[in-house]
């Protein structure tokens, strides 16, 4: 009787002190699982700048399901991600990152629960990082606020990357063929039935410390909403109009208070805040369109979206 395969993803940015340990939890989900699943772990090295791929190399000798896809440079975490879904070969396949804050003992879980049916399994954190200062949780409050308002995707807070979906979700999303993406958006629109989701609490950080800063958050925040909504345009449509009755009114106003009442206003102070508030609105709204051109013209392009190799086991 052949058992199913479930890959594991796993995306790796300078994480060689995080691995040993990492395939040591892993091991143990995997004999205990040994009975109903085979495993391999597709792990990929995004352009790590420290001993991540050497340290992956010498555990392929103890963990020989162990596939190397390394990137010939740093990409990005959803990237990456997307370069070990396409070579993953598993009935259904795990995304988890290599930090360990993804706790590699809920695999087992996951796996029971696709085992008995579900199609797709999420996780959610029910605890807030304590590596996270109050200004980086404060900020993701407002990213997510904001993503919930612009955008026609719905992405729930709190929901990591971290999941398994079956391999007809796996199979839809490789059709999806944009660079500029985000899985956890790309999830939500494709949708999906027969979900279950499973709590767990962040753990430390066990070695290293977190690849995110405020600028790469930023840039996924503006990445996400461009990608799933063009809500933005239309925001910059209501300014002008709003903006354009507004300087009407005055007009009118500034008119009717001349013919009637003989009053002649001047002031260049106020002239002058008019025009720069009116300067700062287009220069704004110039940027939404820009953005939206940036996309359409790196899109349009069709470069491939990674540029790796899978690593030869040499033993």
């Amino acid at each position: 009787m052949n058992l199913p395969l479930v890959s594991i993803v796993i995306s790796l940015y300078n994480e060689e002190g995080n691995l040993v340990k990492l395939f040591e939890e892993l091991f143990k989900v995997e004999i205990a699982l040994q009975e109903v699943a085979t495993f391999e772990y597709m792990c990929v090295n995004d352009g790590s700048t420290d001993a991540t791929l050497q340290t992956l190399e010498t555990l392929t000798k103890t963990y020989p399901n162990i596939q190397i896809y390394n990137l010939y440079r740093n990409f990005g975490h959803e990237v990456a991600m997307s370069a070990g879904m396409d070579n993953a070969r598993g009935d259904c396949v795990i995304f988890m990152d290599g930090d360990l804050q993804h706790p590699p003992y809920l695999v087992e879980e996951m796996v029971h629960s696709w085992l008995n049916g579900h199609q797709v399994i999420l996780t959610k954190k029910i605890s807030n990082d304590a590596e996270k200062s109050y200004m980086y949780t404060y900020l993701s409050k407002i990213f997510y606020w904001i993503l919930d308002k612009l955008s026609d995707i719905k992405v729930p807070k709190n929901y990591p990357d971290f999941r398994l979906l079956s391999r007809k979700h796996i199979d839809t999303l490789k059709t999806m063929n944009e660079n500029d993406r985000m899985f956890r958006g790309l999830l939500n629109y494709i949708g999906y039935a027969n979900c279950k989701v499973l709590e767990f609490e962040v753990p430390k950080r066990f070695s290293g410390h977190t690849k995110y800063n405020f600028k790469k958050s930023f840039g996924l925040a503006i990445d996400s909403i461009m990608q799933f909504s063009i809500k933005p345009l239309r925001f910059a449509i209501y300014i002008g109009v709003l903006t354009a009755f507004i300087s009407t009114m005055l007009g009118a106003y500034t008119f009717f208070d001349y013919m009637l009442f003989d009053v002649k206003r001047t002031g260049y102070a106020t002239t002058l805040i008019v025009t720069i508030f009116m300067n700062s609105i287009q220069l704004v709204v110039l940027g939404i369109i820009g953005e939206y051109i940036g996309k359409i013209h790196l899109e349009v392009k069709k470069r491939p979206l990674y540029f790796g190799e899978l690593v030869e086991h040499h033993h």
